[in-house]
């Protein structure tokens, strides 16, 4: 259980804040508006509403004791800005910020932030990958080269094993699972026989991917 301070309740920042309390995190969060501390509140271990541009504000808040600062301001990159700027000076150890474009990750990346997330960015090649394509059911993107996909088994596969289709060779793809009725295993080898219904999970690169299932 990890003690996090999430700055800016909107969309965004609301989705974040329940799924830390969903993990049974410990979750501060901060926001302007009165609206969104009420409508969160019940969720967290404990919100405030205030201006996190305010030093003595932040100073408040004990900066310090957080293991994780989220910075999800998502309308005002000034105050993203200065906020992200102000956590740092104030010892915070961990400091990820919402960028919407390159340059706003550049700008925070030299005023203090550790991490960036790109919500729209993310979301938006997720969309692109996972619906243009048909054996495609998930992406999670690693780096800008690998991502973990779930895909779904090709019909001329059923009841071969790992071994004899052979993709980490064939195409530098690794089977890390395979997925049955929501169900995971974990425990594949080149004797795993692929079944009817089955999904399963590969890292590779997109277009290695898309070499091997013919997207």
């Amino acid at each position: 259980m990890k003690s996090i301070l999430l700055i800016g309740v909107g969309r965004f920042g609301k989705h974040i804040a329940l799924k830390l309390g969903e993990l049974n995190h410990q979750v501060m969060v901060v926001d302007k508006q009165e609206e969104r501390i009420n409508a969160i509140l019940p969720f967290v271990t404990n919100a405030q509403i205030g201006d996190s541009t305010n030093e003595e504000f932040l100073q408040s808040l004990g900066i310090r004791n957080y293991d994780v600062c989220i910075v999800a301001i998502g309308n005002d990159f000034q105050s993203s800005l200065e906020t992200t700027s102000l956590l740092k000076e104030m010892g915070a150890k961990m400091v990820v910020s919402r960028a919407a474009r390159d340059v706003q990750a550049k700008f925070l990346l030299r005023n203090g932030a550790d991490d960036i997330v790109y919500p729209e960015k993310q979301v938006a090649n997720w969309t692109a990958i996972r619906y243009s394509a048909d054996h495609i059911l998930d992406y999670i993107e690693l780096s800008s080269n690998y991502a973990i996909f779930e895909v779904t088994i090709p019909k001329n596969w059923i009841g071969k094993t790992v071994g004899e289709i052979d993709i980490r060779n064939k195409y530098s793809i690794t089977i890390m699972a395979v997925k049955k009725e929501g169900k995971m295993d974990l425990t594949v080898s080149s004797s795993t026989e692929f079944e009817t219904d089955e999904t399963m999970l590969v890292l590779g690169r997109y277009q290695d991917v898309k070499k091997c299932f013919h997207i």
